[in-house]
């Protein structure tokens, strides 16, 4: 029962996620509130949280809580940057290639090596902190806007987790990695349409 309302929980997520590029977003949302829906409003965001906790979920020993982390502090470095002024190149081709690149970790089963699976993460993480720091509100408290971002990102990782953890104990792992290809292929779709 458990394993069905998980699915259902994504599935709604998926469902109520916006397209792609949710990087529109307007100048009307300036709190915690705001800050807690903006992952949820493009599809690229959702998939890549959702595919950061379903390959954790995949991992052994410290590197199962240490690619959620480190993508959370890594996100919250970008973010910062951008509100510090410090403008980037190629946002929104790196989001889309850490969409498809992550949903080929999770459908490889990849079990790289620490220093490099944490690398790869927080270069990734630093491209969709970059963007939710750009598109903060001018009116927006950084403080509270950046807390509900860093909440829902953390929501996101660990509803990716527990689906990872469930798919494999009911499904089996073919499933898990079914998901992780079809994360790539969206992730494919939003790099060539953008």
């Amino acid at each position: 029962m458990r394993f069905w309302k998980a699915v259902g929980i994504a599935s709604t997520m998926l469902a109520a996620a916006g397209p792609a590029h949710a990087h529109t977003f307007g100048a009307s949302g300036a709190g915690f509130a705001a800050g807690l829906a903006h992952p949820f409003l493009g599809l690229d965001h959702l998939l890549a949280m959702l595919a950061v906790g379903l390959w954790a979920a995949q991992q052994q020993g410290r590197m199962r809580l240490a690619v959620p982390a480190t993508f959370v502090a890594a996100m919250a470095l970008g973010a910062l940057a951008a509100v510090g002024g410090l403008g980037a190149y190629g946002i929104e081709s790196g989001i889309a290639a850490s969409v498809l690149v992550l949903g080929l970790l999770v459908a490889a089963r990849a079990r790289l090596p620490v220093p490099v699976g944490l690398a790869l993460v927080a270069a990734f993480a630093v491209f969709h902190g970059h963007a939710h720091g750009a598109e903060l509100p001018q009116a927006a408290s950084v403080a509270r806007y950046g807390l509900g971002v860093v909440l829902a990102t953390v929501a996101l990782h660990g509803s990716g987790w527990l689906l990872g953890d469930r798919l494999r104990e009911r499904l089996g792992e073919a499933w898990l990695r079914a998901g992780g290809g079809m994360i790539a292929a969206t992730g494919t779709w939003a790099w060539l349409a953008g």
